[in-house]
């Protein structure tokens, strides 16, 4: 599936990207690496980005939620809805 969105950590080390697959995949920027993929969405993500600290990304999709994700890890930290 596409890539809709891709967003650059504040180091430079790794990029998120959303797709219409539904999932945010995070990418070692020097390598290419795949390191994980990111599941929760119900739509196609839209948006992405990362946090300044580099602890979080954040995704916005078609499903009207932002989701908050652990950076290393993958977690989902929160689920916001409204739009």
């Amino acid at each position: 599936d596409s890539v809709a969105a891709v967003a650059y950590s504040q180091d430079g080390r790794h990029i998120a990207s959303g797709s219409k697959d539904r999932t945010v995949r995070v990418w070692d920027a020097t390598t290419g690496e795949a390191l994980r993929t990111l599941e929760g969405h119900g739509g196609s993500v839209t948006s992405v980005g990362c946090s300044p600290d580099g602890r979080c990304i954040v995704s916005g999709s078609d499903d009207n939620t932002m989701r908050v994700w652990n950076a290393t890890t993958g977690e989902a930290l929160h689920t916001l809805e409204g739009h």
